[in-house]
């Protein structure tokens, strides 16, 4: 567990379902999770810094150990409407919208592009913006997911780009991805590299 800045933790654990590492985030003050795993050091972190009361997901696909949580502290699981189809019987499930404001001031903002559930989550607080699947960390640079899991690349990775610019107006320094280290410090300025002009 890192805190990457005051009261905003980050972690890393395997996720089994894709052989790989993710990441996952906590605003502890918000008592918010953000597309999480359980951590190495077991429920018993959240013990000590305040149990979760909410779980929110950045795409259908990030509910992760949700359910976990919600089984030890009682958190609330939150989703995109339209991406409630897939978690059709895991668990109670709270929906939002694009354009709603979450627990813990977090406003939820349309991607979409590459699968039509995938938002961007806007943490004035933190001055900070989580990322889906949109947007991935490579070697401290700032990516694409592979060619393959997408259907139409270049179609797709221009709908990337122009939702990404969209996402300049907010003011954020930290760039938190569920996939790859987060970007902290300048990552309105990264983001807006990577989507170009």
């Amino acid at each position: 567990m890192r805190e990457i800045a005051p009261g905003v933790w980050h972690w890393q654990a395997r996720l089994e379902l894709i052989g790989a590492p993710v990441s996952s985030y906590y605003l502890e003050r918000e008592r918010v999770a953000i597309d999480a795993l359980v951590p190495d050091e077991g429920l018993s972190w959240f013990e000590q810094h305040g149990a979760p009361e909410h779980v929110v997901l950045t795409n259908r696909h990030h509910d992760r150990h949700a359910w976990q949580l919600r089984d030890a502290f009682g958190s609330t699981v939150h989703c995109i409407d339209v991406g409630l189809h897939e978690l059709a019987g895991r668990g109670p499930v709270e929906s939002f919208r694009f354009g709603d404001t979450l627990p813990g001031g977090i406003v939820v903002h349309e991607v979409d592009a590459i699968c039509p559930d995938e938002t961007a989550l806007y943490i004035p607080a933190h001055s900070a913006l989580a990322c889906a699947d949109g947007v991935v960390s490579r070697g401290g640079r700032l990516g694409f997911v592979p060619d393959w899991l997408m259907d139409d690349p270049e179609r797709t990775k221009a709908g990337l780009r122009d939702a990404y610019r969209r996402l300049l107006d907010l003011d954020f320094e930290l760039l938190l991805l569920a996939h790859g280290d987060p970007v902290i410090g300048g990552a309105r300025e990264a983001l807006r590299l990577f989507a170009g002009p």
